[in-house]
């Protein structure tokens, strides 16, 4: 693990605030000058602490209406069976997000389909179809009253 400074914490936390903000915002927001600010930034995407930068979309007016979780059980424990299962869901467009966790459930998948109806289709079609998958719960999002992720 990387040790950072007060500075560069700040840099970051800046940034993940708003990933467009300029260079000269950003350097006045953390005390630095624009070229070192710079520099600081350039480093931390040369250690791979910033990974890149993206846009937070809109997913009502994307047409986006259902929004799940789903956890997902294996038949199998093997490490074929996981690289099985990982290969064929990211072929799928409807997964926005898959995490091998701990617990009862191999894994847990983040679903956005344009409604329910769509949904069901992904359950039978992809996850009702895998070899590998004995079990899926599913719980459908209502509200974020907190998403950090926008």
């Amino acid at each position: 693990m990387i040790e950072l400074d007060k500075i560069s914490k700040r840099i970051l936390r800046e940034l993940e605030l708003n990933g467009r903000i300029s260079n000269a915002e950003l350097a006045n927001r953390v005390g630095l000058s624009a070229s070192a600010c710079l520099r600081r930034v350039q480093e931390l995407e040369r250690l791979n602490i910033i990974k890149g930068y993206k846009a937070v979309l809109n997913q009502t007016e994307l047409g986006i209406g259902c929004i799940a979780y789903v956890a997902v059980g294996l038949s199998s424990h093997t490490k074929d069976a996981q690289v099985a299962f990982e290969s064929a869901i990211t072929l799928s467009p409807e997964v926005k997000e898959c995490h091998n966790i701990t617990g009862p459930y191999e894994y847990l998948l983040r679903v956005e389909t344009t409604d329910l109806i769509a949904y069901k289709k992904f359950h039978t079609d992809v996850l009702g179809t895998s070899a590998h998958v004995a079990s899926i719960t599913t719980h459908v999002v209502m509200g974020s009253p907190k998403d950090d992720r926008a």
